[in-house]
């Protein structure tokens, strides 16, 4: 199967098996791999990434499902060697922990904030209930979402 699609801003262009999964496709064919790949059921959140700006999980999308889309991965969120503000939250605040879930966390985090800048508490936990996490018990996750739409930054 012949799939185009923009990945991290860059056009992608590749021959890929019919049944080839969009997680399997960013690690194993791009090498991106901040894409975790947990339960490999769309159930845990980790391999979350954004397909035209909506967050997916890639672990049950197959690749042509992306076919000439645009799909944005923790990797493509850092811009002149900074990290997203979500990202450099979650390091401040501790949310990142054994970092398992972060890439996924962050993935879902930032779509959030992209369509609302200003989200409640409990539209963070709306917005993350599809990202499990063991080691924080997501408060910390909450905190640096707080940290990240604060107007002190």
């Amino acid at each position: 199967m012949h799939v185009r699609m923009t990945v991290n801003g860059r056009e992608v262009e590749r021959e890929t098996p019919a049944g080839m999964t969009l997680a399997t496709f960013l690690r194993d064919v791009l090498l991106l791999t901040g894409t975790k790949i947990g339960c490999e059921e769309g159930e845990c959140g980790a391999c979350t990434v954004l397909l035209d700006g909506e967050p997916v999980t890639s672990c049950i999308l197959l690749v042509g499902q992306a076919d000439g889309r645009a799909v944005t991965t923790v990797e493509g969120l850092s811009a002149d060697g900074r990290l997203d503000p979500v990202q450099e939250a979650f390091v401040r605040t501790g949310a990142v922990q054994c970092g398992f879930c972060t890439p996924g966390m962050v993935m879902a985090v930032r779509a959030l904030l992209d369509r609302n800048p200003r989200p409640t508490r409990e539209d963070v936990r709306e917005a993350i209930s599809g990202n499990l996490c063991r080691c924080t018990g997501y408060s910390k996750i909450i905190e640096a979402v707080a940290e990240a739409v604060s107007p002190s930054r």
